[in-house]
């Protein structure tokens, strides 16, 4: 008997698809998948070339993995390579989500396919085995010239993909007019359309939904976790993308693995085998890229210095104490961007602090800043300094701003979980909005985030994007 609704057809699984989802293939970005993949295929074969003529020098490869040879390459390259490429699509590092950036996975893959092939050659025969000078060098080289390719290549793209994205907010009502005026500032996002959150799970809302021609619905307090993950299905088979603004505490969920315990829908948060090694390394690439940064950027911190003494009279470098980790605090060093007396003269103009909240002091056109100060600043040449504050041990690469104690003293107390960990020279706070953003509240959601979220890939993304950003010159004053 069929369902008196007129718009109630078969009852169907609600994840079932509806037919071919042409809108989804439409939409797929094909040409980020050919760039990605060109990209591998180069850093491979460019690995493979470089370690095959560094080998020449040391024991040849056995005849038997030969394998034939093309394009000057033997044929076990060729299968590695392979191998890697399906690993990579299967991974979604293809796909047309965010998926496609993560390059520690990259990394991670290419070492699974080596150390694999190195590990089935051994038990298939060990007289077999490649040299140690080849199969390391191509290796390595193939783990560097694979994230680095990528790295480059997400420059590029971001540059190429300006296409805006058409956006569906759900919210309470006192929010939906602040998230419609942040997205508002990022020329890539157009609002289509917006409901209350209330209205989740009315058919009229999901109707407004599909009729706004929205590829993506971001979604605020949902009231029940049903509607979220009946939206999600929903969204899904109609190819529009979710994306759902969690609480602080619901931050903590995406490290979750879904579990039933006794009957009970659990999420499992469990410490790993090698708990603390990527924060390890994170420490030990903080150093090296510091010490590597001062001596490639040596020459520029010279012609900045000078620059400084002849624009105007004062110290080239300014100190200021900043909060560091667990609230120490600890001298923070710049290039001076203005007048000597500068700090003095602040209090006078509070009145005039353009922040919404009052907790970061920030004025447009500040009138102690200087000539030179100008450039220093959009261009962010004056933190460059802090790369010693980095070698010290006081500050990261990445992490969160480390604020003035005048802005500290202004904090609410639960501010203050920024401080849990070492504060860095650029952070998720400078990549997704840096002075645009008005409330201070917004700026301690994404330091967060960040703090929920680590890892080293989301490191790379920060250090990615904080490149881009430099060069555009956006967001700084």
């Amino acid at each position: 008997m069929d369902h008196p609704d007129a718009a109630y057809q078969k009852a169907t699984d609600i994840r079932a698809p509806h037919g071919m989802e042409w809108n989804r293939l439409l939409r797929w970005r094909w040409h980020r998948a050919i760039a990605l993949l060109l990209c591998d295929v180069a850093a491979l074969a460019i690995a493979g070339r470089v370690a095959a003529h560094l080998n020449q020098f040391y024991a040849p490869l056995p005849p038997p993995l030969i394998l034939g040879t093309w394009v000057g390459l033997p044929g076990l390259f060729w299968i590695l390579m392979t191998v890697t490429l399906l690993l990579f699509a299967q991974s979604g590092l293809y796909s047309a989500s965010s998926q496609w950036k993560n390059y520690v996975r990259s990394g991670k893959l290419v070492s699974a396919v080596y150390l694999s092939a190195l590990l089935l050659g051994y038990f298939y025969d060990p007289k077999l085995a490649p040299p140690r000078s080849l199969f390391i060098t191509a290796w390595v080289g193939s783990v560097a010239l694979v994230i680095g390719f990528r790295l480059l290549a997400s420059l590029v793209l971001k540059q190429v993909e300006h296409a805006q994205t058409r956006v569906f907010l759900l919210a309470r009502a006192e929010r939906l007019s602040v998230l419609a005026q942040v997205l508002k500032r990022r020329s890539r996002y157009s609002v289509v359309g917006a409901a209350l959150a209330s209205t989740t799970s009315t058919s009229a809302t999901i109707q407004a939904i599909l009729s706004s021609g929205a590829q993506e619905v971001f979604a605020e307090n949902l009231p029940q976790t049903e509607l979220a993950s009946g939206l999600y299905w929903q969204l899904r088979r109609a190819g529009i993308t979710l994306r759902l603004i969690p609480s602080s505490v619901e931050l903590l969920h995406r490290r979750g693995v879904p579990e039933v315990v006794a009957g009970i829908p659990t999420l499992r948060m469990e410490a790993t085998l090698l708990g603390g090694w990527d924060y390890r390394l994170k420490r030990w690439l903080d150093f090296v890229g510091a010490l590597v940064g001062l001596l490639l950027l040596s020459p520029l911190f010279l012609v900045v210095a000078i620059a400084i003494k002849l624009s105007s009279s004062g110290a080239v470098l300014f100190c200021q104490e900043r909060m560091g980790l667990h609230g120490r605090v600890f001298q923070m060093w710049k290039f001076r961007t203005m007048i000597p007396d500068a700090e003095a003269l602040q209090a006078g103009l509070e009145q005039h602090n353009e922040a919404s909240d009052g907790v970061m002091f920030k004025i447009r056109r500040d009138p102690r800043i200087t000539a030179i100060g100008h450039f220093l600043r959009r261009t962010s040449i004056d933190e460059l300094p802090q790369l010693f504050n980095v070698l010290l041990g006081q500050m990261s690469l990445v992490g969160p701003r480390p604020l003035p104690l005048r802005d500290v003293e202004r904090f609410d107390p639960w501010h203050h979980t920024r401080h849990q960990v070492l504060p860095g020279i650029t952070g998720l706070w400078q990549v997704s909005g840096r002075s645009s953003l008005d409330a201070f509240n917004d700026a301690a959601r994404l330091d967060l985030y960040y703090i929920d979220h680590w890892s080293l890939n989301l490191d790379l993304e920060i250090l990615l994007e904080t490149v881009k950003i430099i060069l555009c010159g956006k967001g700084a004053y």
